[in-house]
């Protein structure tokens, strides 16, 4: 039994994938989402990736995450707050990315999956149940 299981390891750590090298804020903004509808946006437009800007705080936003289990917070600055999700079953990894816009009091919010194709709405329903949260 214990070597079925040791044998699993390589695999399921296989599901984390590597850290994406357009993280962070580019020109004032978060990058846009690849074709594949595994990302949300508020810097999008299409119907498939956009999703509205969350109306906190990045203080508020964190205090929320901190109560999620699979949230990890990465790095957290001024204006910028980046998390790493992990799926509890098989550890696929999805990177969220927050950017504060104090002229418009809201932060502006990217949710997008390391691998695969499809999220089966994975990164939607996150960034609307953190919206929810923050109620």
């Amino acid at each position: 039994m214990k070597k079925s299981l040791l044998a699993l390891i390589p695999f399921l750590t296989a599901c984390a994938g590597e850290p994406p090298q357009n993280i962070g804020i580019q020109n004032d903004r978060l990058a846009a989402c690849p074709a594949s509808p595994n990302c949300v946006s508020s810097f999008e437009s299409d119907e498939e990736h956009s999703i509205p800007a969350i109306a906190a705080s990045l203080e508020q936003i964190e205090q929320v995450l901190l109560t999620m289990d699979a949230a990890n917070i990465v790095e957290a600055g001024d204006n910028y707050l980046y998390a790493e999700f992990t799926s509890r079953l098989m550890g696929y990894v999805d990177d969220v990315e927050f950017l504060y816009d104090p002229a418009r009091g809201v932060s502006h919010v990217r949710s997008a999956s390391r691998l695969g194709h499809s999220d089966l709405g994975a990164n939607r329903k996150r960034i609307e149940s953190i919206r929810e949260k923050l109620k």
